[in-house]
């Protein structure tokens, strides 16, 4: 009977042990908040080491405001580099862009502008909000 105890109770064990595992391997979500297009270069390499550190992490930045401006095509940073190229390597990593509609509508910025690697979502305040709440999101403002 001890041995059967033993056997039962290492069997047991092992089975909470791979729960309690499973439970701390989450799936990291986290969403990146650009509201002002001087901290995308920072967001950008924030992203990229980020994906290094973490390459399963799923990653979704959103832009509005005065955010949006490089992810519309012709961005160029303070040194004069496409931010499209970067937006582009890190969409093929997985990453999401995601550019307010109201944004777009109250600067009379024609949608054809976005790059192609970003959605149009209706809200970009509204996008954050939902990822965090609804989809459990966590949330870095560079």
């Amino acid at each position: 009977m001890t041995i059967l105890r033993r056997w039962f109770t290492t069997i047991l064990l092992s089975l909470l042990a791979c729960s309690a595992v499973a439970a701390v391997q989450k799936e990291e979500k986290v969403v990146y908040h650009v509201n002002d297009a001087s901290n995308a270069t920072a967001a950008l390499k924030n992203i990229r080491n980020h994906l290094d550190a973490s390459p399963q992490a799923t990653i979704v930045l959103v832009a509005h405001g005065l955010g949006i401006d490089f992810l519309l095509d012709g961005a160029i940073d303070k040194n004069g580099s496409p931010y499209d190229v970067v937006v582009r390597e890190l969409a093929k990593r997985g990453v999401s862009f995601r550019v307010c509609n109201n944004t777009l509508q109250g600067r009379n910025i024609d949608r054809q502008r976005v790059l192609p690697e970003a959605i149009i979502v209706p809200s970009g305040v509204a996008e954050l909000s939902r990822l965090q709440w609804q989809e459990g999101y966590a949330y870095i403002k560079p």
